[in-house]
């Protein structure tokens, strides 16, 4: 065979390696929005958030409508239990009780995760200030995706409430 031919052809094979996972990382990227009230005077906040390759973190951010901007890291509490540890709750029983309807279908793969349906967020903005949330989620499994609400706090105490649409 030519070598040029073989060349190009694996180099053609490379890009589109290349290219599918470009693509699989753009697919695996959620985003969403939200809104809130800052107390007392109700000032209007508006909300974003990213998550790249899972729905249990990424990066968040926060303008209020004076123009302040926050931005930091936001974290899904969740927890990965072993599924071979349940294995003694079976015997005598089908598999992951799924004829009991207690939690659906058991996971079949070596490690389950517990999502709590709780988010919590670091937010800096300008002049070293400091937004703390907490958020609880509608749908804990879809992560940010499935909407939720909870507060913020500055350090300075004032409060703002929010609210995620599902996305």
């Amino acid at each position: 065979m030519n070598s040029r031919w073989i060349d190009s052809t694996r180099r053609a094979a490379g890009m589109a390696v290349v290219a599918s996972a470009a693509l699989t990382l753009l697919a695996c990227t959620s985003m969403g929005t939200g809104t809130g009230s800052l107390s007392p005077d109700n000032t209007p906040v508006s909300f974003t958030w990213t998550s790249k390759g899972g729905a249990s973190s990424g990066t968040m951010s926060a303008t209020l409508g004076t123009g302040a901007a926050f931005s930091g890291p936001f974290v899904q509490v969740t927890s990965t239990v072993r599924t071979d540890g349940f294995e003694p709750m079976w015997r005598g029983w089908r598999r992951g009780w799924g004829d009991w309807g207690y939690w659906g279908t058991f996971p079949g793969t070596e490690f389950a995760t517990r999502y709590s349906g709780k988010v919590v967020a670091n937010l800096q903005g300008p002049d070293a200030q400091r937004m703390r949330c907490r958020f609880h989620l509608n749908d804990p499994a879809a992560g940010m995706g499935g909407g939720g609400q909870g507060e913020c706090q500055f350090t300075g105490g004032r409060t703002v409430d929010a609210v995620f649409q599902r996305s």
